[in-house]
């Protein structure tokens, strides 16, 4: 075997060993994949569905697998969308939604739905007109948190074929159109002027119950003193009856001479000159006074 036989054999092999190794190297580039860690792959052999890749080191077979999409799991916020509703008291008003997901398993978004934020997008106001056509506009306005519950669940069951998860569902505004405001607005001011009135009858009303509670207090506590005056004037009576039972006549006679000596003693204390007559009946009354008088206190001193 000649010098140029050999390097002949010796080039081969070289190059023989070469083009192993480079293949070698390209079967590692193509069966080795490094999945990100807010990304699956969906890896097809053939075109069909293979395997779903996710976040690490994966190995495929080279040659015959292929990583045919590369799907972000990330979440995802769609573009404000506005659309026109009607509500069951046919008031037209302008709904602005916002919708949050994430893909959950690619697979089923990659091979059953083409466009997702498109039919996501028409889901919700699908979803969004046909609530807002069950509520009056009040309950829209007073009740945007319960509807927003709605929503959400109604397009999570919606889009679950297509495996992907609706984190959040908002409803940012409700527009009215003018006529709409100014006929709201018109309907408000009535309201509040109703409330005034009724709370100025209401004050009224309280004014009026207050005035007849005093005027039935004071009647009661009249009512009370004049109760009183009579039972003292009973006890008086009483004990003079009592007098009278027990001391006979002569008690009362008494009683009346005393009266009559203190009215003569108050007539001769009047201020100025005075002259004072007095009927022959008025002193023969002032003189048995006088006499009962004088016995009454002769009984004493006896």
């Amino acid at each position: 075997m000649d010098m140029q036989t050999l390097l002949a054999q010796v080039t081969g092999n070289q190059i023989l060993v070469a083009l192993l190794a480079l293949f070698i190297v390209i079967c590692v580039l193509l069966g080795v994949r490094i999945v990100p860690q807010s990304e699956k792959y969906v890896v097809e052999r053939f075109g069909r569905l293979r395997a779903v890749l996710g976040p690490g080191i994966n190995l495929i077979v080279p040659f015959l697998d292929r990583v045919a999409h590369k799907i972000s799991i990330l979440e995802r916020q769609l573009p404000n969308a506005n659309q026109d509703a009607i509500t069951s008291d046919n008031v037209l008003v302008q709904v602005e939604t916002s919708v949050f997901y994430r893909i959950l398993e690619p697979e089923k978004t990659v091979y059953r739905i083409r466009d997702v934020d498109p039919a996501i997008a028409t889901t919700v106001a699908g979803i969004v007109r046909a609530e807002i056509g069950m509520m009056e506009l009040d309950e829209v306005q007073s009740n945007r948190a319960q509807l927003i519950l709605k929503i959400k669940a109604q397009v999570e069951d919606a889009v679950d074929d297509w495996g992907i998860e609706v984190t959040r569902a908002e409803i940012l505004d409700v527009n009215l159109d003018q006529a709409t405001r100014e006929a709201m607005l018109q309907q408000l001011n009535a309201e509040r002027a109703r409330r005034a009135h009724v709370t100025e009858a209401e004050g009224k009303r309280r004014a009026v119950e207050l005035s007849a509670d005093a005027e039935l207090y004071a009647a009661e506590q009249a009512a009370k003193a004049r109760r009183v005056q009579a039972d003292a004037e009973a006890y008086a009576t009483s004990v003079v009856a009592a007098a009278i039972r027990d001391n006979g006549i002569e008690a009362a006679q008494y009683q009346v001479a005393l009266k009559q000596v203190e009215a003569l003693n108050a007539l001769g204390h009047g201020t100025g000159k005075q002259t004072i007559v007095v009927p022959a009946q008025a002193l023969e009354a002032f003189g048995d006074a006088f006499r009962m008088l004088r016995r009454s206190g002769g009984g004493g001193a006896a």
